[in-house]
């Protein structure tokens, strides 16, 4: 079932408004239909059958599963805090499948779906959520960065990275198990931030292999987009000289087609791109935000609608799949969800001396104080309470000041 694009001419008016679409190749019923956005990219999606989107629909299907059970752990007291992605799982799962295991990745703190399709274990990311944990998991192992909550600082971050990629020369060789790209996922909030637009000068002047994955989900916490921005974010990057697409981030097969291409010219040394997915974020901006206090209710229902999975499964069945199959895809997907909230419970408790472990790459003189000073402050509560005890407490810059214990 191997997918062979065609496009149908449209008249000259019909075009230039298709012209100024986000690239779609599936309609939000999940009918093969590309618009005239798609056609640049068709080539990218020959040769992918059924059996590779039925691995796409599992990891979506996995990821939003994974993701309600996070929320209502949350509600129950297991997390101090969650970020959903629910209604952003294409944007995510297919942009990751177009990654090479030599790629890296830097993600904001709601990308489940790229840390899942890199094999990251979805416990990390609760230990995160739970306080047992600066990250979660070692980003060597896997190539993808620790979630940063601070927003947009991961730009520069990612520049950086980019940028030593192409001052090491891992690009442009032509060897296809060699060639390194970076993929930055942001948020449209991030886009107001100085860090953000900073990194877009660094990537553009030099030239960096760096595609920068903007997740346009409607909101930035309780900050509409059209108040962010007068014009579609993508036209943005256009002033920094590098090439920019928008995208329906519903779409699985746009997010995997168009990555495909502007991470392949990153390798091949041809510098960063821009890319638009135009999506909707279903649920709170985290756990602690109420979205009925600035969003109205048919706006949801309306891109309730454009669900992806259910646009995918859709095209699925058209193809033939067997909904035997289907329903194990779900059946596999609660098995994981029980499997989360298990072990997320089963957690032991962090030792406090963690805290210090990763702050820095190598011992820091700060930290080395910090941490005397609270094994200094545990040892405290074992001496007599009537001795009137003081400690040093450190201060940011490593001089110690006397306090009452």
């Amino acid at each position: 079932m191997e997918i062979h694009a065609t496009f149908a001419p449209d008249g000259d008016a019909k075009t230039a408004c298709a012209a100024a679409s986000p690239v779609q190749f599936l309609t939000p019923e999940g009918r093969w239909q590309p618009n005239a956005a798609a056609e640049p990219f068709a080539d990218e999606l020959t040769g992918l059958d059924a059996e590779f989107w039925l691995g796409a629909l599992q990891h979506m299907v996995e990821v939003r599963a994974f993701d309600r059970e996070a929320t209502m752990l949350q509600r129950q007291g297991e997390l101090g805090l969650f970020a959903q992605c629910e209604g952003q799982e294409a944007a995510q799962i297919g942009s990751a499948l177009a990654l090479r295991s030599q790629d890296e990745v830097f993600p904001s703190y709601r990308e489940h779906g790229v840390c899942h399709v890199r094999s990251v274990d979805l416990v990390d990311i609760l230990r995160l959520f739970r306080g047992h944990s600066h990250g979660g998991w070692d980003p060597r192992e896997h190539r993808v960065r620790n979630y940063t909550l601070v927003i947009a600082a991961h730009a520069l971050h990612a520049a950086g990275y980019a940028m030593g990629q192409r001052f090491d020369g891992s690009v442009g060789s032509g060897n296809r198990e060699r060639d390194e790209a970076t993929m930055l996922y942001f948020g449209d909030g991030s886009t107001s931030q100085g860090e953000a637009n900073e990194a877009l000068v660094f990537a553009a002047s030099y030239q960096a292999p760096l595609v920068f994955f903007l997740q346009n989900n409607g909101w930035a916490i309780s900050v509409p987009v059209e108040r962010q921005s007068r014009t579609p974010l993508a036209d943005r990057a256009r002033g920094f000289g590098m090439p920019a697409d928008r995208i329906d981030g519903n779409d699985v097969f746009a997010s995997y087609a168009v990555s495909c291409r502007r991470l392949d010219e990153a390798r091949a040394g041809m510098g960063p791109a821009y890319i638009e997915a135009v999506t909707y974020r279903m649920g709170a901006h985290t756990t602690s935000d109420d979205p009925t206090k600035y969003r109205q209710a048919d706006e949801v229902e309306r891109w309730r609608q454009r669900n992806p999975i259910s646009r995918l499964r859709a095209w699925l069945t058209s193809e033939g799949v067997d909904a035997a199959e289907l329903a194990r895809i779900e059946e596999r997907a609660k098995d994981l969800a029980a499997d989360i909230r298990r072990r997320c419970r089963e957690l032991d408790p962090p030792v406090l001396d963690e805290m210090f472990t990763h702050v820095y790459a190598e011992q820091h003189p700060v930290i080395e104080e910090q941490r005397a000073w609270l094994e200094r402050y545990e040892a405290s509560f074992e001496a007599d309470p009537d001795a009137g005890g003081h400690l040093a407490e450190p201060s940011a810059d490593g001089v110690s000041k006397e306090v009452q214990a």
